[in-house]
Parts: structure tokens; sequence; C-alpha cells
């Protein structure tokens, strides 16, 4: 699939639309009962491992879960016996590109402002491959997130820029999540349904 710049009619301000529809979405996504939810994670871990464990042992950077988001610590657990790194985004400042810390099972964590969990000290590295959770993604490519920017801001300043995968629930779904300009574009995401590639 070609990558498609978003399209002139999104030049227009989108953010009530986008408002809603995260809102839409993200109850959605807390409404799931444990069960269900359970047994979609456990498609998108064995679908994502696919995939990972194809490559040679990297930096992996993921998010501790919040709001019913899928757990990637237990794939990540398993990667690192096999000797890849793991990592966790922190938000600096507000409006600022985050950094990246080290983060081992087991180790110190704090909860930044919004309440997400985070390695409370440890070295800052860069991550080659970076797993964002997604609260709705679309046909292009696209992510909705929760509307701070901070992993758009972060991919755009790094170079090389890490491979970006979304990682959610199919219930994401959708058309078109009218992308902004500083929007980036994933290079894949991962669902319970598969594994969607992107360029």
């Amino acid at each position: 699939m070609n990558a498609q710049p978003p399209s002139p009619e999104h030049d227009a301000d989108c953010s009530a639309f986008r408002a809603a529809l995260r809102r839409e979405k993200l109850a959605a996504r807390v409404a799931l009962g444990a069960a269900d939810r359970a047994t979609l994670s456990t498609r998108i871990a064995a679908h994502l491992a696919a995939l990972l464990n194809d490559l040679p042992p990297q930096t992996l950077a993921f998010c501790a879960p919040v709001r019913g988001e899928f757990d990637a610590g237990p794939l990540v657990g398993s990667l690192l016996a096999k000797g890849w790194k793991a990592a966790q985004p922190v938000v600096i400042a507000p409006a600022a590109p985050m950094i990246f810390r080290r983060w081992t099972p087991g180790c110190a964590m704090a909860e930044d402002r919004h309440g997400i969990p985070i390695p409370r000290d440890g070295a800052e590295i860069d991550p080659d491959i970076v797993l964002l959770p997604l609260v709705a993604f679309d046909a292009a490519g696209y992510r909705l997130g929760y509307g701070g920017g901070y992993f758009d801001r972060s991919l755009a300043t790094r170079v090389p820029r890490p491979l970006a995968i979304g990682v959610g629930f199919e219930l994401g779904r959708v058309a078109d999540i009218r992308p902004q300009a500083h929007d980036v574009r994933l290079d894949a995401v991962v669902t319970e349904a598969g594994v969607v590639r992107f360029g």
C-alpha cells in the first residue's frame, strides 16, 4: 500500500470529530469483558510475536497498559530472554518529544502526570522499534491516540526513525481518522485479526 498524505479536506479543524471518535472507541475498549479482553489479547500477542521473532534482537519500546490497553509486558519479557533490550517512553515536558528509558522486569517504577507507569530512573536509550498503543487507526495507517501528540513529536525527531507498530484491538479500526499534518504514519498495525503493513 502506498503512503498517502492527509487529504486537503483534512486541513480544516477536525478536533471535534477526532474527540468524539476518541470517546467512542475508548468507551468500547473499556466495555470489553475480562474474558473477551483476555482472548483478544492472546491473539494480539501471537501475531506480534510472529512479527518480532523473525527479527534479530533489537531495542523495543512499549508502554505499560492503561485504560484497557493490550499488555505487551509478557511478550517483552520473552524477547528479553532472547537478547532483546526494552525501553519505555517518558514524558519530560509538555509539548516536547519523549525520551526512552531502559526497562527491565522488576525495575523501580513511578507514575507520570497522566498516571502511566514509567521507569523511575535508568539509562536513556534509542529504540529500534516502538509499539504504540492506539485508540483508533485507519486504512491509510494513521493512528488516533489520547490527543497529546507525544508519539508523533517523538518519532518525527528521531533519525533514523524507529519502526512504528500500532497495537490495539480490532474495534478501533475505522475508515479515516482525519489525520492532521503532524500525524506520523505507522509502519504496521497489529490487532487480534492479524498484521497490517503500510508503505
